[in-house]
């Protein structure tokens, strides 16, 4: 096994156990905003695991398709509009809500026109996917646009995703109360931040960066989760309480 197939194995393996965590709290408590979390760590974990297969069984287009799609455009938008979902109690969220909905369709139907032009045979399994894909896909002149969707969704995901955490962080420090989640907010801050700085780094041509910078986004964030989820202490809850307006 090469480094190409082990960091993306356990950005997979951490994705999936976080997605299990997330969705587990939305069949308990219901609440729409674990949903859209649930189903864009499970996308981001999708991009992770056709990457491994990329490094270690070789080139599949139905992979690819699930690598682009998932992976490099639509996974940051649904995580972040998790979070839009839970600090932006209003209406016009709702809105939001029907376009992503909707971009991600077509998304999958821009994905779908460009399959049967697809160059495999410019595929190399030496070298990350994150490196060659603009070899593999036709050109947006050639009717590959939904190349233009990604910059949308990663911008919109990262925006909301990190200006979320760190503004729930900011309002449990300036209350102080429960310090864990100010810990688990800044970390998930953290971690959306490297896989941005990592997707930047590859459109860049620094591709050879961004399997690391999965494995650390995934790490941080599931940390930052799990801080933020974690009980409250009989202390913190009262704390909690008289911190709250009247």
């Amino acid at each position: 096994m090469t480094i190409q197939t082990v960091l993306p194995f356990l950005s997979t393996v951490i994705m999936v156990i976080f997605t299990v965590s997330v969705l587990e709290r939305f069949l308990v408590r219901r609440k729409i905003h674990f949903l859209f979390w649930g189903i864009g760590l499970a996308m981001f974990g999708a991009g992770s695991f056709a990457e491994a297969y990329f490094a270690s069984v070789g080139w599949s287009a139905p992979v690819f398709f699930g690598w682009y799609l998932f992976g490099a455009a639509l996974n940051a938008g649904w995580i972040g509009h998790g979070t839009m979902l839970l600090l932006a109690r209003r209406r016009w969220v709702h809105v939001f809500t029907v376009l992503l909905v909707l971009g991600s369709v077509a998304a999958a139907i821009g994905m779908l026109s460009i399959m049967p032009k697809l160059n495999a045979a410019s595929f190399n399994a030496a070298l990350p996917i994150s490196e060659q894909y603009r070899t593999i896909m036709p050109k947006i002149s050639d009717g590959a646009w939904v190349r233009l969707t990604t910059p949308f969704f990663n911008i919109y995901g990262l925006v909301t995703l990190v200006g979320g955490a760190l503004w729930s962080a900011w309002l449990f420090l300036r209350k102080q109360v429960l310090p864990n989640r100010v810990v688990g907010n800044v970390l998930i801050a953290i971690g959306a931040l490297l896989i941005g700085a990592a997707s930047t780094a590859t459109r860049l041509g620094y591709g050879q960066y961004l399997y690391v910078g999965e494995l650390a986004a995934a790490v941080l964030m599931y940390t930052g989760f799990r801080a933020a989820a974690a009980p409250a202490t009989e202390a913190e809850r009262l704390a909690a309480q008289v911190a709250q307006p009247a």
